[in-house]
């Protein structure tokens, strides 16, 4: 790990940025520098023992070439802006929004299922999409399953806490009056399903490279602060029983399988870096069905750490090749 690499985070004042500074600074990164619209400019924020003054992301500052690698964590808009800028001047970028992940040509990347897709990024525009909060944990739980016995279908239904929508309704749980916490109008309709609903299945297809996967989805918001979880459904190609998937699972990286009478909550899940996975069962609806649970903490390894991991995979890459 270079910790002497220039790293850039945009959107440092949002609830995935000042996660992100923290894992930086736990990682041992000195070189790092925040950058948020002009409202922010000039705040401080915390990095390790010390802060770090907020800078505007203007299109001069970001294409200025004295930063090594970039983290974006800003809206899809601002990313269409500003990161081809950033690549353009030389930076790698790990970019957090939905604008690049369902492109051909851009890696989109969870590195415990499909790291090797990073590294592609360097022979083209250096720039790799970090998924869905959602999809990140998904596909560490149905990448090991789909190894040893194959995906025949998957059914989801998630349950996302109010920080997936940002650091301003976090402020608003709590305080608002009963009945005004509209959970449900976080997202758009794409016909008769959500745009959130249309993302997790299109990218999981493309993380687990499926593209006929049947996957159904159902997604819905919680009156939780930190922490996602999800109801999962498989049928696979031939029999596995609960036992081994359970005993599969606790061998794949990134997850922690717990056993009851222990079980998946976004409490247990805020601050951890691994993906809980529980209540693992046969599905009695279906043949070779299994039934599970998981909960995974959306800021960290369904957001920042997904993408600092990324960013240190495409920093090994570089490193091999000089």
């Amino acid at each position: 790990m270079d910790t002497e690499v220039r790293i850039g985070v945009v959107g440092a004042t949002g609830a995935v940025g000042t996660v992100t500074l923290a894992l930086l600074a736990e990682r041992g990164y000195e070189h790092v520098r925040a950058f948020a619209s002009a409202r922010s400019a000039g705040s401080k924020l915390p990095f390790g023992g010390d802060g770090l003054v907020v800078e505007e992301a203007t299109h001069e500052a970001l294409g200025a070439g004295d930063v090594d690698l970039f983290l974006f964590s800003v809206g899809t808009t601002a990313s269409r802006a500003l990161v081809p800028v950033a690549a353009r001047a030389g930076a790698i970028c790990v970019d957090k929004s939905s604008t690049y992940r369902l492109v051909d040509g851009y890696p989109l990347v969870v590195p415990e299922v499909n790291g090797a897709r990073a590294v592609e990024a360097l022979d083209g525009d250096r720039i790799v999409a970090n998924p869905n909060c959602c999809t990140i944990p998904l596909t560490c739980v149905l990448k090991p399953l789909h190894d040893e016995a194959g995906l025949a279908r998957v059914h989801v239904s998630t349950y996302q806490s109010v920080s997936g929508a940002g650091a301003q309704r976090m402020t608003t749980l709590g305080y608002e009056p009963p009945g005004e916490h509209d959970l449900t109008m976080d997202w758009t309709w794409e016909g008769d399903e959500s745009d959130e609903e249309a993302k997790l299945r299109a990218e999981t297809r493309k993380i687990l490279e499926l593209p006929q996967l049947p996957i159904s989805a159902t997604c819905v918001r919680v009156p939780v602060m930190i922490g996602h979880s999800e109801a999962v459904w498989v049928e696979l190609e031939s029999a596995l029983a609960a036992e081994d998937a359970a005993e599969l699972l606790r061998g794949a990286p990134g997850l922690r399988v717990l056993d009851l009478p222990e079980v998946p909550t976004p409490r247990s899940a805020a601050g951890s870096d691994d993906v809980l996975v529980g209540r693992i069962r046969r599905d009695q609806a279906t043949e070779n069905g299994l039934a599970l649970y998981l909960s995974c903490d959306n800021l960290r390894k369904g957001a920042a750490l997904n993408a600092i991991q990324i960013a240190e995979l495409l920093l090994a890459g570089v490193s091999v090749r000089v």
